[in-house]
């Protein structure tokens, strides 16, 4: 495992988190994987969404930390981690995760999943249920929700032209207050696209990472989930997050109000005691049987 060297933005934002946080690299595979820890105890993997990397988490990892060993990976095709060409679908995502986990030797963790991150967990959950202690999915891809053609135009314009202009258009469609996300966050993210390999993920995945899994695999899942969803949400309509934890066994929805499809920026400490409480807490039987 190899230190990080510093990007400004980047290092910003972990600054930011105001605990002690390590930057290292490691080999998923034939993968250069960068990921940030922190903490100590049972491990916490934090899977950022379609976008800038490990650092989406800067408002959670100090919090989590406090109870929790957190892992937050630079997903393959992000941040600081390699860019391959490859499909960038599901199973692609589900591989690379479970090389990361084994190269640190990583048996079993809560995964945390943000958007195409939480499309990520639910595949790496079904490919591997004994490696998932519980499940949280936040705003989460891979469950029917379609973007709005304003949503879609404005993703389609950063990954096409990154540019502060268009980071400002698509801002308004992922947060409640576009305020409420630190500019280095936006800046990193530019920075992150323009790079060799930064397309990839965007144009090779051409969204199959967050196509619709059907009902009856979601069915199949049997760890404790949350499903947390900002009630604002632009991108994902929070209807899909409904609708999943009806499907999803030992499910449950956690609506944050005021927050759009970034609720971790728009309403940090809501949505930081609501996980928090779930990995702590044991759910009673009739918890168990609601959705």
């Amino acid at each position: 495992m190899n230190k990080m060297t510093k990007n400004h933005h980047r290092q910003a934002l972990i600054d930011k988190i105001k605990v002690l946080v390590t930057q290292s690299e490691v080999m998923a595979g034939s993968v250069k994987s960068a990921y940030l820890s922190a903490g100590e105890g049972d491990p916490v993997i934090l899977l950022h969404g379609a976008g800038a990397g490990a650092v989406t988490w800067y408002p959670s990892i100090g919090a989590i930390s406090k109870n929790f060993h957190v892992i937050a990976p630079d997903i393959v095709g992000y941040g600081e981690s390699d860019k391959p060409d490859a499909s960038y679908d599901r199973p692609y995502f589900s591989t690379w995760l479970k090389e990361f986990m084994v190269s640190l030797n990583i048996h079993k963790a809560h995964i945390v999943g943000l958007s195409q991150g939480g499309a990520i967990a639910l595949q790496f959950v079904l490919d591997n249920p004994e490696m998932v202690n519980k499940l949280v999915l936040v705003d989460s891809g891979a469950l029917g929700a379609q973007p709005s053609l304003s949503s879609f135009l404005g993703m389609l314009w950063l990954n096409a032209f990154p540019s502060s202009l268009a980071n400002r258009y698509y801002s308004r469609h992922i947060l409640f207050d576009p305020d409420h996300r630190d500019s280095n966050h936006a800046r990193y993210s530019i920075e992150v696209i323009k790079r060799k390999g930064g397309k990839n993920a965007f144009r090779q995945g051409k969204g199959a990472a967050v196509a619709a899994i059907p009902e009856d695999s979601l069915r199949q899942i049997q760890n404790d989930t949350l499903i947390i969803w900002g009630e604002n949400d632009q991108l994902f309509s929070i209807t899909h997050g409904e609708a999943a934890a009806r499907v999803i066994p030992n499910s449950r929805l956690y609506r944050i109000k005021e927050a759009g499809h970034l609720s971790l920026m728009d309403q940090p400490e809501i949505f930081n005691k609501a996980i928090l409480e779930f990995f702590k807490c044991e759910r009673s039987e009739d918890e168990r049987t609601e959705g």
